[in-house]
């Protein structure tokens, strides 16, 4: 920056030396000047002061100023500039903290953004090493979001309107309607190449404030020397300059990374088109972590997270956090799950705070070890990042119409608010009595005078007794008690994603390692129905299954439930669905 301001400097005086000499301005300048101040040749003859010398090139300073200040604006735009080191080490340390090993960062350094080459799970990216699956699974998600949702005309970021399939030519291929084999989502590599500049632009724009971007670049000249002509020669090129590497520090970070920054969505939409190779090679989920934690700004970041102290990247396996998933799904590093902001004893801790695009779900709400809001159950998209213990994954469906809830569904939304809205616990799902009478009286829920007092016999209310205790309430008194609507089962398909490339198959010495792309039927009973009602369709649906070989031929027979962790996560969103599935079970780790 010294550098390139003293070479501005330089620049402007040889300008000022230059219309001094001429003793006019050039008539093709965009800079005017008044005809009652004299040139600064006549400025010069005429005056006996300094000062008045001085003076008399004070407009013409003022427009050579203004004119380098614009180019050099635009300079620093265009041009990659060098991370400064102090910038360098505080975002390494953010993410990989101040004790990693060089396993973790290995894991990183060999994570690109490169997709499926096979035909069935050709929407998918292909994840080879644990932890970045936290960077990759976002990504997919908006991925998803292009190729599923979105026409050509509805690029922009931004955009309004009611969610429906992609019309010709980036609709998925169909063929069959109940065999999981059958289903194809097959895409080309220039629908596949698009979806995924538009999947990265949007992330980095929402962490610039929708007003900027900043894109980190590789500043490795070797390897621009070996660029080929094809995608192959770029990516051999790329790998081998990058074998000998290492980001052990935040001075290699210093020394081998350059910045842009961007100021419209169309320019950051280009430069990620001529950076794809740098975001396919080994570093390419490091290259995107770094360009958007620069593009939120580390301040800011610190100022997102709960506890600024620890990494980014978890120790001793390399996980990416949770304060990753969300930067890149709802543009802030918050550290929860939950809607808004939570106010435990004084203490002030951060939940998602906006609507987002597409959501998640996380296995650990079913074990009760958290719970995550409506923001992120209920994205604008049939789409949610899937999180276990270890891993991220994708579920997604294509029908639109699976995020629609009925009347009394609703109403139970808003009573859920509500509690939520009360509930102090830090998500334990439980308040005090006086909570409850505010809540009956604000959403005008009749409750018999025995069952308040049976709920409020204690010091807390649980979630879900009062659940059980609305499920008795008639609807016209605000309950959820609906004996209409018993048998309303609600039925459409899923579809589970999972990056990790495992052994599908294997015939003699060949292996094949692959990503899995699984169609899943759901089937969901009403909110409101009574246990009672679904014991005994499933015992009916156990006869059945006893009763097989004696059936009448063509009968239709329910297939059975089954179930593997992924089921828990769907209950999360729809309670007590049952799915299944052809083959092997959706895997999430």
């Amino acid at each position: 920056m010294d550098r390139r301001l003293q070479r501005e400097l330089r620049a402007a005086a040889a300008e000022q030396r230059r219309l001094s000499a001429l003793g006019t301005l050039d008539p093709s300048s965009s800079v005017s000047v008044d005809n009652t101040v004299a040139s600064p040749l006549t400025k010069l003859r005429t005056s006996t002061k300094p000062t008045d010398r001085f003076e008399g090139l004070v407009p013409l300073r003022d427009a050579v100023e203004k004119t380098n200040s614009n180019r050099a604006k635009r300079r620093v735009e265009d041009e990659p500039q060098q991370l400064p080191l102090r910038v360098a080490e505080q975002l390494h340390m953010m993410i990989f903290g101040g004790n990693f090993s060089k396993d973790v960062l290995c894991q990183w350094c060999h994570q690109g953004f490169r997709f499926s080459p096979d035909a069935e799970t050709s929407l998918g990216l292909v994840q080879r090493e644990g932890g970045p699956c936290g960077v990759l699974a976002p990504i997919q998600a908006l991925v998803l979001k292009y190729l599923l949702f979105i026409t050509e005309d509805e690029e922009d970021i931004g955009m309004k309107g009611k969610p429906a399939l992609r019309s010709s030519p980036l609709k998925p291929l169909l063929t069959g309607s109940n065999d999981a084999v059958e289903v194809k989502l097959i895409f080309s590599d220039t629908q596949r190449t698009w979806a995924l500049v538009q999947a990265m632009a949007e992330t980095l724009w929402r962490a610039g404030g929708k007003r900027k971007a900043v894109v980190a670049v590789l500043d490795i000249p070797e390897m621009y020397c070996e660029y080929g002509s094809n995608e192959q020669e770029q990516d051999e090129a790329i790998a081998k300059a990058l074998e000998v590497l290492c980001l052990s520090s935040g001075k290699e970070l210093h020394r081998l990374i350059r910045v842009s920054t961007v100021t419209s969505i169309s320019t950051l939409h280009q430069q990620l088109c001529s950076l794809l190779p740098e975001f396919r090679s080994p570093w390419g989920a490091l290259l995107l972590l770094f360009s958007l934690l620069l593009s939120r700004g580390l301040d800011l970041v610190y100022s997102d997270r709960d506890d600024p102290v620890q990494p980014m990247v978890t120790s001793p396996f390399g996980h990416a956090s949770q304060e990753i998933v969300n930067l890149l799904l709802c543009g802030q590093a918050v550290s929860n799950v939950f809607d808004n902001n939570m106010d435990l004893g004084g203490v002030s801790i951060k939940g998602i705070s906006t609507d987002v695009e597409v959501g998640f779900l996380t296995l650990l709400e079913s074990l009760n070890l958290c719970r995550v809001g409506r923001n992120l159950k209920y994205p604008r998209w049939p789409i949610w990042v899937v999180g276990s213990e270890s891993h991220y994954s994708i579920l997604f469906a294509l029908d639109p119409s699976v995020q629609e809830e009925s009347d009394i569904e609703d109403h139970e939304i808003r009573v859920r608010q509500a509690f939520d809205a009360q509930d102090q616990s830090g998500g334990g799902g439980f308040i005090s009595p006086e909570a409850l009478q505010k809540i009956l009286l604000d959403l005008n829920i009749q409750v018999p005078q025995d069952m308040l007092n049976n709920l409020c016999s204690s010091d807390i209310v649980v979630w879900s007794e009062l659940w059980q205790a609305l499920l008795q309430v008639d609807r016209s008194k605000g309950g959820l008690k609906d004996p209409g609507a018993v048998l309303g089962k609600r039925q459409f398909k899923v579809f589970h994603f999972n990056g990790i490339a495992k052994t599908v198959a294997s015939s003699g010495d060949v292996t094949q390692q692959r990503p899995r792309l699984t169609m899943i039927r759901v089937s969901v009973p009403p909110k409101w129905t009574p246990d009672t009602v679904l014991v005994e369709e499933y015992k009916a649906m156990q006869q059945c299954e006893v009763s097989q070989g004696s059936a009448v031929a063509g009968a239709s027979i329910p297939e059975p439930a089954q179930h593997a962790p992924l089921v828990d996560c769907i209950r999360t969103r729809w309670q007590r669905a049952t799915c299944n599935w052809t083959g092997d079970a959706p895997s999430i780790v």
